[in-house]
């Protein structure tokens, strides 16, 4: 954390320190103190704090209700209208700690979704009738909400026919197909279709209300505040206690317990997968399908049973600090019942580490690391982290010899700050990476101070419309220093703001309340070093290429709320000497990408995903949805060729990661999945192409170097 961060902590500590948030005999509630505690820290650590007012006000309610109802299938008109009354008063409710509307919002929707059981039953025990002209409109948003029951009904069997002609359609094509595939095989009629289609709904909804009976008021209680603190920006997010550990976990990329994957359903919880390499893995006693029974603590002489319980809460009974040992009462596939013992240890997901491969062209050989976040432990930094690892890997890949390295940073969604500062200054000479501002102060130059440069050959950043935040200042530093040939997307996703994530038990004098989770508060912005900010415009590439989310609106410029673009003065740095002939290396790069067939394919693909995407309107009549079905997948044989790229490149995992393949099977099959996709990636082989070029360019122009010498 900066400089100008640890004031804005250290003031607000003492803020809070000095303000009185605890409860009255009238007002005894915790969710109050919460309303009031994040919305003193938004109003006095917010970057671009908003006032809280009758116009925020409305933004808040609309998007609770929205939240809370988005098919518009709860909610009458109405409870509409019973709730607009306090539609300009909720900044005043924040202010007088009054939650009155969130309890007549929350307590009307538990009682309409009960009312919504005998509903949805009563539907689907009756046939549907797909010989009538009927439509839906999927654009929710647009749709009114219901005057009275009769048309709350009208609405439901509206959205279940939907739902349900789908699965419809496919049977009839399912059992067509076995017909003329099987002598003999007497298909279904559409009537038993029918009714077993129906079945398969009315089973989904059971176990929808089932997850969403489980929700407790906390859970709503916590939409409702981010309804509150989303109106300040994007970034902007509450974590209830649950959330918050799922938020480190995500950051650091590992957590402390069996290393298991969980899933509850009709009241049982059930073993999904096991995380390779983690305690149940090393075991090998607990099996993905285990249906856990019970749960018991070292310490405890009677096991818990977790039938019917909340899948969180059974959750937080099998994880626990590495060391402790907890035994799973489960039932296996066979029928019998097994006491397993488990010692709980620090389990890493791997999927979210960097990982190498390496590839040969040309009797030359190229190396690639893929990075999906910049992770790190928010708890502990000498825990393993993206810097750390992404220079070991450069240091292996030096072992190897390679005469290139693409860094693909495509979908990678950002992470630590600091993480990326290291990272870009393994391909510099000292000088910076990114200035960040708070709102007020002055601009720091965050730098890399380290001379040493670990990788000085040819670099090729790939990125898409999703890569965002840290990536984009890499992207942004490498580009400005003209050390990397960014490819990827028209621009990145556009944000360059920074968030910190604070613990809000810490700013209780007197908490007995239990966990107040946490607050993510946007509390800077960041900006290249020339000075132009990344927030909204992203990066853009050097060289574009289409991509399935071309024309689809999905970067920070298309989301409520986002702070503005604008720029400050640029920091003092100097272009990369390096021997690169930068500019004809791009142009190279460009003229090749008009030419290719399979990127040309690609934008039609994504022209046409757009054109479906808008698309709304669907039919219910089954001739009507058919003939619609069969259109799509006439059109979707234009791009089946797609699939069928092959670039020619084989790619292969380093030595050190081989060895691991012996006693880890799991983690073999996931490197050759990894590598038969780069294999079809048509960006990937662009990348090879560039550094290619970035090669060839190096040689000649060192060779004239030497000459003149």
């Amino acid at each position: 954390m900066i400089k100008n961060v640890k004031v804005l902590v250290l003031a607000l500590l003492l803020a809070v320190a000095s303000c009185s948030f605890t409860t009255s005999d009238e007002d005894p509630g915790k969710d109050k103190v919460l309303v009031s505690l994040i919305s003193y820290v938004l109003e006095k650590g917010h970057y671009d704090a908003k006032e809280f007012n009758d116009e925020f006000s409305e933004e808040v309610f609309d998007d609770f209700v929205t939240a809370l109802d988005p098919l518009k299938r709860y909610y009458l008109k109405s409870d509409i209208k019973e709730f607009e009354a306090y539609k300009d008063q909720i900044d005043d409710q924040i202010r007088k700690e009054d939650i009155s509307f969130f309890d007549l919002a929350y307590t009307r929707l538990r009682e309409r979704m009960e009312e919504s059981k005998a509903i949805y039953d009563d539907i689907l025990s009756q046939p549907f009738d797909y010989s009538k002209d009927e439509t839906i409109d999927t654009e929710y948003e647009n749709l009114d909400y219901a005057k009275n029951q009769k048309e709350l009904k009208a609405r439901w069997e509206n959205q279940l026919k939907f739902n349900t002609i789908g699965t419809y359609y496919d049977r009839i094509e399912e059992e067509a197909k076995k017909a003329k595939d099987s002598t003999g095989y007497t298909p279904l009629s559409n009537s038993e279709i029918e009714k077993e289609t129906r079945e398969t709904t009315k089973q989904s909804l059971v176990e929808y209300f089932e997850f969403a009976d489980e929700l407790d008021r906390e859970d709503y209680f916590s939409i409702y505040i981010n309804s509150i603190v989303e109106e300040f920006d994007p970034h902007t997010t509450y974590f209830a206690p649950v959330d918050k550990d799922r938020f480190d976990m995500q950051m650091s990329g590992q957590f402390q317990g069996i290393g298991a994957r969980l899933q509850k359903k009709s009241n049982e919880i059930s073993i999904t997968e096991i995380i390779s390499g983690g305690p149940a893995w090393r075991g090998e006693e607990l099996k993905e399908g285990d249906i856990i029974l019970k749960v018991k603590q070292a310490d405890e002489d009677v096991a818990t049973s977790v039938v019917g319980m909340r899948l969180d809460d059974a959750v937080e009974l099998i994880k626990g600090p590495k060391g402790t040992v907890v035994t799973l009462n489960v039932k296996k596939k066979d029928g019998s019942i097994k006491n397993i013992a488990i010692t709980r240890d620090v389990v890493e997901i791997e999927e979210t580490y960097a990982k190498t491969t390496t590839v040969d062209k040309d009797d030359r050989t190229y190396g690639v690391i893929n990075l999906p976040k910049f992770y790190f432990d928010m708890q502990n930094a000498e825990q393993r982290n993206a810097a750390t690892d992404v220079k070991k890997e450069i240091i292996r890949l030096k072992e190897q010899d390679v005469d290139g390295l693409v860094i693909d940073l495509r979908s990678n969604g950002g992470g630590s700050l600091s993480t990326v500062v290291d990272i870009a200054g393994l391909f510099i000479k000292e000088g910076p990476i990114v200035q960040v501002k708070s709102n007020g102060a002055d601009s720091e130059i965050l730098k890399d101070k380290d001379p040493e440069i670990l990788w000085d050959k040819p670099l090729v950043i790939l990125v898409n419309e999703i890569s965002a935040s840290a990536s984009e200042i890499l992207a942004a530093a490498m580009q400005d220093y003209k050390r990397a040939v960014i490819i990827g997307s028209k621009q990145t996703y556009g944000k360059g703001t920074v968030q910190n994530v604070y613990d809000l038990n810490r700013w209780l004098r007197q908490n007995d309340l239990g966990d107040m989770g946490a607050l993510k508060i946007t509390t800077q912005k960041f900006y290249r070093i020339n000075g132009g900010s990344t927030q909204l415009e992203g990066v853009k590439s050097d060289v574009v290429v289409p991509d399935q989310f071309s024309y689809i609106d999905i970067g920070e410029k298309d989301l409520d709320n986002p702070l503005p673009w604008d720029k400050i003065a640029a920091a003092d740095y100097e272009v990369w000497d390096g021997y690169i002939d930068y500019d004809q290396t791009i142009s190279n790069s460009n003229a090749r990408m008009a030419k290719n067939k399979q990127l040309q394919l690609i934008e039609e693909n994504a022209k046409w995903i757009k054109s479906k995407q808008d698309d709304s309107v669907w039919p219910l009549n089954i001739d009507a949805y058919s003939a619609k079905m069969e259109q799509n997948e006439e059109e979707a044989k234009r791009f089946d060729s797609l699939r069928d790229y092959k670039s020619g490149l084989t790619f292969k995992s380093l030595p050190y990661e081989i060895q691991k393949f012996e006693s880890d099977t799991v983690l073999k099959q996931k490197r050759e999945r990894w590598h038969q996709d780069l294999a079809k990636d048509v960006y990937m082989d662009e990348a090879i192409n560039v550094l290619e070029d970035l090669k060839v360019n190096n040689i000649r122009r060192g060779k004239l170097a030497d000459v003149r010498d």
